[in-house]
């Protein structure tokens, strides 16, 4: 991508979305274009349409989604594979018909199935069945890829697929019925600390296990995939482009943590000292999900944020806006 290159961030606001609008300004990439939910509702087709044609950008950061933890997408599973289905095929074909030269979608770990081998490699996509608690949103996902392959082998377009680890960071849902796992004890823990309250109830047995990925380093990632786009890696694999499928590429860490192991660590950086009452009744979700980056790291990238300084950013960004967040 040239600086000067109009690039459209779809889901400006979100926690993705506005991580890659501060990363593109940082590397002076000053022609962006961005629409809030009141001014492109991403769902509606035809708004989708006319907002390509007029504007005409050149990259698209396909960053917008109906995301949740595991209450929201167990409580709204239409409203998620609904919500993705239609706005995710609004835009690449919008994308296509306008001669987009290159989009990234944001796919999720949640695609690979439940009881896959760790660390999972992008072949193990279809080769088993998905977690149950979230698969509505995942199938949206599965679709998403499927449809930029297609339009790869079919028109030559140079559409590519990041799969995302757990990512957390500033402007995270800290929604108590929304969020994912990270934000969500972030939240817990502030306000029994505050509260002074005796214990902190947590979904699960705190076994299951997760990689985390601050948002800023996805962010750097997706920027370099798009500026690597046709570049091979050590193994001599085509990255994406130049009409072929593309591949999908994990977007992680390369270490992951225990749900039970990481309330303890999110306790200490908020400085609660009270007791975690583990609500085994609640399922944990997933048993692990452990991205394998090989593929992503052959091309010289590596994430630079520690999960302890992460949530300790997180944390304090929190604290400042803490309003802000509940009333949002």
């Amino acid at each position: 991508m040239n600086t000067s290159d109009k690039i459209f961030v779809a889901g400006h606001r979100g926690l993705v979305g506005s991580a890659l609008v501060r990363k593109l300004h940082d590397l002076g990439y000053d022609n962006l274009v961005v629409r809030s939910r009141d001014q492109l509702d991403l769902r509606d087709t035809t708004a989708v349409k006319s907002f390509f044609a007029e504007t005409r950008p050149q990259h698209v950061f396909m960053a917008a989604a109906r995301v949740g933890g595991i209450l929201a997408n167990t409580t709204f599973p239409a409203d998620f594979i609904r919500d993705n289905l239609n706005v995710q095929t609004n835009v690449i074909d919008a994308a296509h018909l306008n001669g987009v030269e290159k989009l990234l979608f944001l796919g999720s770990s949640c695609i690979y199935p439940r009881l896959a081998q760790q660390p999972m490699t992008e072949d193990a996509l279809l080769t088993g069945p998905l977690e149950p608690t979230n698969a509505p949103y995942a199938i949206a996902k599965i679709a998403g890829i499927l449809m930029c392959q297609s339009y790869n082998r079919q028109f030559g377009s140079r559409f590519i697929s990041a799969m995302p680890t757990n990512l957390y960071g500033e402007n995270d849902n800290f929604d108590l019925n929304g969020s994912h796992v990270l934000p969500g004890l972030i939240r817990r823990f502030h306000e029994a600390k505050r509260a002074g309250a005796a214990n902190v109830e947590v979904w699960g047995t705190g076994v299951a296990r997760r990689e985390f990925l601050h948002v800023d380093d996805f962010a750097d990632a997706a920027v370099h995939l798009m500026n690597r786009w046709a570049e091979r890696d050590s193994n001599g694999d085509v990255i994406g482009g130049d009409g072929a499928v593309s591949q999908i590429v994990n977007v992680g860490f390369g270490a992951d943590i225990s749900i039970r192991e990481l309330a303890e660590l999110v306790r200490d950086v908020v400085g609660y000292r009270g007791i975690i009452a583990w609500d085994h009744s609640k399922p944990d979700g997933m048993p692990r999900k452990l991205l394998d980056s090989t593929r992503l790291r052959a091309t010289g990238w590596t994430p630079r944020i520690a999960l302890r300084q992460g949530v300790e950013q997180t944390y304090a960004w929190f604290v400042e806006r803490e309003m802000d967040v509940r009333l949002g």
